[in-house]
């Protein structure tokens, strides 16, 4: 399932070499890493709502994810430091090119009114955010054995340095913007 990687290589270096004019192969942006995140709230009463999201990660990528801690403690939130509040995937090599090539092709289209992500969510350093509303749409996901629909961010980190580079290089990839 090394498509992506091959369609990187074949096409989306020469594209973006011709676009932006590069002097070397090297300048030309590649994606780094994607950390997967779902934050669990409810793990501040109840620590067995943790179980349900971690297993659904270890379903969606094949990988085990770590346990992120509250950084401070806040009263409104009756939250203290230290607490486990969510968990966390990083996905690099060919584990992340399969990932994202199962996002672009098989998981995007199963959103409802999936009309394209939005192109106004870069961070200025040529990173990307997307965030889904339920875990459902990933056929790893058997939906009689979830006890709770989460949603989840999902961050594209490149090594682009700007939001222009990083947007045509998912584009190229084959990320479904909006207003295509």
């Amino acid at each position: 399932m090394a498509r992506l990687k091959e369609k990187y290589k074949e096409d989306v270096i020469p594209a973006m070499l011709q676009k932006f004019s590069y002097k070397n192969i090297m300048e030309v942006p590649k994606l780094e890493k994607v950390v997967i995140n779902i934050g669990v709230g409810e793990a501040t009463q109840n620590p067995k709502a943790l179980d349900g999201a971690v297993a659904d990660l270890i379903a969606i990528t094949g990988q085990k994810p770590v346990i992120t801690r509250a950084k401070k403690s806040i009263a409104a939130f009756k939250l203290r430091e230290g607490v486990a509040i969510g968990t966390k995937v990083t996905l690099r090599g060919e584990r992340m090119y399969e990932f994202v090539d199962k996002l672009f092709n098989v998981v995007l289209p199963r959103v409802r009114d999936f009309r394209g992500v939005s192109p106004k969510a870069f961070d200025g350093r040529g990173n990307y955010t997307l965030g889904l509303k339920e875990q459902l749409v990933f056929p790893e996901i058997d939906y009689d054995k979830v006890d709770k629909v989460r949603g989840m961010d999902i961050i594209f980190v490149t090594t682009a340095s700007t939001d222009e580079e990083s947007k045509e290089l998912l584009n190229l990839m084959g990320m479904p913007f909006a207003g295509k």
